[in-house]
């Protein structure tokens, strides 16, 4: 199945409903806040397995306790629905957290 871009209309009512997430440089944009660098590193260990098992990784970094996700497709330079995904993953996990 070919991966396509998402539309506007997708984008925005992604955005509507994930408040936390921001259009940010054509990458959806969250930044995650923790207790400490343990929980901060926890969540990224978390979210990288699920990222590996769908093939489709964030560009992320971390500094002590705040974790800076951006999301694109890069075989498509754009936002789709794995960016989607992945994007709800993230928020399952904190969640949980």
């Amino acid at each position: 199945m070919p991966i396509t871009l998402a539309t506007e209309q997708q984008l925005q009512s992604f955005l509507s409903e994930q408040s936390h997430w921001i259009l940010q440089n054509g990458k959806l944009h969250r930044e995650y806040s923790f207790l400490d660098f343990i929980e901060a590193f926890g969540f990224m260990a978390q979210v990288a397995l699920l990222a590996e098992r769908h093939e489709h990784h964030p560009e992320w970094s971390n500094v002590y306790n705040k974790v800076s996700v951006d999301l694109v497709t890069h075989e498509v330079d754009g936002i789709t629905e794995r960016d989607f995904l992945l994007a709800q993953n993230m928020e399952d996990v904190f969640d949980v957290g």
